[in-house]
C-alpha cells in the first residue's frame, strides 16, 4: 500500500510539472483578443488585433480582453482537472487542482 501511494505521489508530481508547460489558448471578438493560460493557471501571453485598439472606445477592448482571459483561465482549470482525474480515477483528493 505504501509502495502504491509513493507510486501515485510522483504521478502527482509528473502530471503538476506537465501542467506548467501545458497551456490553453482562447479568443473573443471573434479573435481579435487571445490569450494563452498555462495549467499552473499563469497568462503566458495575450495578443491584441491592433484594428481593436481605438482610443473611443476603451471599455469593448476592456471586455474583450477579461473574456479572452477568464475563458483561459477556466479552461486551464478544466484541464487541470481532468488530468488529475485521470490519475487519481476520479477520486476526490482536496488540493490536487
Amino acid at each position: 500500500m505504501l509502495r502504491q501511494a509513493q507510486q501515485l505521489q510522483q504521478r502527482m508530481m509528473r502530471v503538476q510539472e506537465e501542467l506548467e508547460s501545458a497551456t490553453v489558448e482562447t479568443t473573443a471578438g471573434g479573435g481579435v483578443v487571445k490569450a494563452v493560460v498555462t495549467g499552473k493557471l499563469k497568462l503566458e501571453s495575450i495578443e491584441i488585433d491592433p484594428e481593436v485598439v481605438t482610443p473611443d472606445d476603451v471599455e469593448m477592448l476592456q471586455d474583450l480582453v477579461l473574456a479572452a482571459v477568464n475563458d483561459g483561465l477556466e479552461k486551464a482549470q478544466e484541464m487541470a482537472a481532468s488530468r488529475m482525474n485521470q490519475l487519481t480515477g476520479g477520486l476526490n483528493i482536496p488540493g490536487l487542482t
